[in-house]
Order: C-alpha cells, then sequence, then structure tokens
C-alpha cells in the first residue's frame, strides 16, 4: 500500500447508542449474536447423515445439541466483545457493538455471559452428561482464546476452526450416533478454510482503511492466508469426495451421494470468490445474501436427502 494513502479516522470514542434497561437487553441479545446460530446446525449433521434425522427421539437429541451449544457460544461472544471492548472502539465497523459503544455495561456481559453458560450446561443434560463435557470443553478453549491464545499467529486459526469441529462431535455425543473420519476432516479443513478467509478480509480491510488489527494479524501475510484457505480448500475437496465414495459403497451403490460433490465443490469455489476479494470477514453474511450459494446449498442437502432417504 502507499505510503501517500489516506486512511480512516477512526475515533476510540464509543459511539452514541440507546442506553437504558430495554436498550440493555436488546444489547445483550444483539451481542449473542442470534444471526450466527446458523453454525449450530453442524450438530444435526450426524443423525443426518446416518439416515437418523427421521427418528424423532434422535432429532429431539440433536434440537436439544443446537440450543444448548447456541446458548454456550452466546456467552463466548459476550465475553469476547467485554475483552475487546477497546480494540472494538478503534474498528470501524465493531465499534458499533452493543459493549463498545456503551449500550451494554461490562459487568453486565460477564453476569450475562455466566447465566448464558448455565442455562446451555443445564439444558445439555438432558440429552447426554457426554454433551455436557464437550461444551464446557469447547467453553474452556474460546475462554483461552478471549483471553490471550487469540494473539498467537495459528493458533488462534486452530481454535476458531475447532469450534465447528465440536459443533459435529457435541451432535454426535448427544445422539450417541460415530462420526465417518472424514467427515470429521471435511468439518476440520472447511472451517479452517473459512477461519484464513475471515482472517485475509481483516487483512485487506487494514490495508483499505487502517483499521486496527489484532496483534496476531500483524504476524500474517496476505500470502500467507492466502496459501492456507487454498490448502484447507484443496483437502476439504479431497476429503469429501473419499467420504462421498466411502457412503457410495455404504449405501449399496447409490450415486447420489457422489453426485453431491458436485454443487458441494462448485460451492466452495464460489465461496472462494468472495475469499480471494477480501469480502468474506463474516461467512453468515456471504450465506444469507449470496443466493446463488443458497441455490447450491440447497442442491447439495437434496442430493443427500436423495442418498439417505430414498
Amino acid at each position: 500500500m502507499s505510503e501517500t494513502t489516506e486512511r480512516a479516522e477512526v475515533s476510540t470514542e464509543a459511539p452514541a447508542g440507546k442506553k437504558g434497561p430495554i436498550g440493555t437487553v436488546f444489547g445483550v441479545v444483539k451481542t449473542a449474536r442470534p444471526r450466527q446460530w446458523v453454525k449450530n446446525v453442524l450438530v444435526l449433521a450426524a443423525p443426518f447423515t446416518a439416515g437418523e434425522i427421521a427418528n424423532l427421539s434422535v432429532l429431539f437429541e440433536a434440537l436439544i445439541a443446537f440450543v444448548a451449544f447456541s446458548l454456550v457460544a452466546s456467552s463466548v461472544y459476550l465475553i469476547n466483545d467485554a475483552v475487546d471492548v477497546e480494540a472494538d472502539r478503534a474498528h470501524p465497523t465493531k465499534r458499533n457493538r452493543p459493549i463498545a459503544a456503551g449500550i451494554v455495561p461490562i459487568p453486565v456481559a460477564y453476569v450475562s455471559a455466566v447465566g448464558f453458560f448455565a442455562a446451555g450446561c443445564a439444558i445439555s443434560l438432558i440429552a447426554d452428561w457426554r454433551l455436557l463435557v464437550v461444551l464446557v470443553i469447547y467453553e474452556a478453549i474460546q475462554l483461552g482464546y478471549c483471553f490471550g491464545l487469540k494473539h498467537q499467529p495459528v493458533v488462534d486459526l486452530a481454535i476458531v476452526g475447532s469450534g465447528f469441529l465440536m459443533r459435529l462431535i457435541a451432535g454426535g455425543v448427544a445422539t450417541g450416533i460415530a462420526l465417518s473420519q472424514w467427515f470429521l476432516l471435511v468439518t476440520a479443513f472447511g472451517s479452517l478454510f473459512m477461519v484464513a478467509g475471515k482472517r485475509y478480509a481483516e487483512i485487506m480491510l487494514f490495508e483499505r482503511t487502517g483499521a486496527k488489527i489484532r496483534s496476531s494479524l500483524k504476524k500474517y501475510s496476505a500470502s500467507y492466508l492466502r496459501f492456507v484457505w487454498a490448502t484447507s480448500a484443496a483437502i476439504l475437496i479431497m476429503s469429501y469426495s473419499l467420504w462421498a465414495f466411502e457412503q457410495q459403497q455404504r449405501m449399496d451403490g447409490t450415486v447420489w451421494s457422489v453426485i453431491s460433490m458436485v454443487p458441494f465443490v462448485i460451492a466452495v469455489l464460489r465461496y472462494a470468490v468472495d475469499v480471494d476479494g477480501g469480502n468474506a470477514g463474516e461467512p453468515e453474511e456471504i450465506a444469507l445474501r449470496d443466493r446463488v450459494l443458497q441455490v447450491l446449498g440447497a442442491s447439495w442437502v437434496i442430493t443427500l436427502v436423495f442418498s439417505y432417504y430414498l
């Protein structure tokens, strides 16, 4: 970037927002990031790929895992925003988050986080005590991330990526369904692909606006992050292909699992367009606004439904 490039002036003061009890409640809900609960749909992967999604008892246990993980994940978001409040106030978009904007006091954020975590743990016991173990481990790892590990290069990528993998495991332990080793690899490298893309977008934002970035990002180069997400995408596609062929053999030769490779690979390549353009800072936003990606995702799900339920 040229030395003459003008950088955006970013105030470190908390922007004004709607305060008061009602504003605080809505701020807590917003900080809990309900829109990101879509990630927790991964808990349904185990019963779906086992052909048990229509089993009401299994589906009930998977939904319990979804609710429990959503609550625990929200507790992490609250703590993360409370810890990062000063850095967020120096960021062009994160400064509008409720805690950074002063709508939600930091003590309220911590108390709310404890409440979300306790509620998630209590609900998890309805399904299986092992789900509680997974949630506690997830919370411990994520707290380590919030309180320092986020500043360690590569380690931060691994921790954020592990969150997706633990969602898949949570669905497996809640329903008592074993997970395919190939599907575990798909989840692991798929999450690494998205996380590296998110970090790449943050690097691009820094280069465009001069926004303050976390210390771990200063140790990355754009070329290194491109290497990580490109490598992850390659392993993701390979692992999914091996899983699809494994399912074809297990399902007595049905071709639908193999056909599912087509929309899956195209969707990965489509998402990579956003990653390459530095626009993958919020993966859930891409999923919600990209109609072509939504069609590809629906086509992928339909082929798997045909594979398991026809």
